[in-house]
């Protein structure tokens, strides 16, 4: 029988702890979010290698590091609510669940989401609700939003998007500029985003966050 509750420490001991994430409440929870709940069952004994993991076309599990350090960017407070855009099987929103006050998932394909609701109620995060919406749509009706994690590739940041961060709010997204990524931290500032750079990683780019293709002859 594995032990995953063995490879959970491994994770956080040699992937995360070395990315300079120090914080408890993140550690805590990695430790104790049981990953390979929120993996394909055919993919089960990948759960906690170091490496983006493909959980659908074009769809993916962002390796531990990243969603470690765009969480240790965000520093969630316990009153916040957060939107996970792009929740696939439901790990990002079920970690957040532990740092948060509540979690909006939006997951659009509606096998992954089925997925994700009974992931998330087995792993007792009982805090997150999957909202089956386009990505690039986010979920108004529960919005504003103190922050938001976009879980996957971007290269334009959508305006509804925007509008659903709350002024002060805070929004970590991985940009792409053709194979290569940089995830940036963006705090809203009278009605405008601020975008910083980050940190280096890659993710495939989501559907409705691609830079509108010019016409050419």
């Amino acid at each position: 029988m594995t032990d995953f509750a063995t490879r959970r420490m491994m994770m956080v001991d040699t992937q995360v702890r070395p990315s300079d994430v120090t914080k408890f409440p993140i550690l805590d929870a990695m430790l104790n979010v049981p990953r390979e709940l929120f993996v394909p069952t055919a993919m089960i004994e990948a759960a906690y290698v170091g490496e983006t993991l493909e959980i659908a076309p074009g769809r993916v599990l962002l390796e531990p590091r990243t969603l470690a350090k765009m969480l240790d960017g965000l520093d969630l407070q316990g009153n916040e609510l957060v939107l996970d855009i792009g929740a696939g099987l439901g790990y990002s929103s079920a970690v957040m669940a532990r740092l948060a006050e509540a979690v909006i998932a939006v997951e659009p394909d509606e096998s992954l989401a089925k997925d994700a609701e009974a992931a998330l109620e087995a792993a007792g995060a009982s805090n997150v609700v999957v909202e089956r919406q386009a990505l690039a749509e986010g979920a108004p009706r529960h919005g504003p939003y103190d922050a938001i994690v976009v879980q996957g590739g971007v290269e334009t940041f959508p305006p509804a998007l925007e509008d659903q961060l709350k002024e002060g709010g805070r929004v970590m997204a991985v940009f792409m500029d053709g194979a290569l990524g940089v995830v940036r931290v963006g705090v809203k500032r009278q009605g405008a985003i601020r975008w910083m750079d980050a940190f280096n990683a890659a993710a495939p780019v989501l559907e409705g966050f691609g830079k509108e293709k010019a016409f050419a002859l």
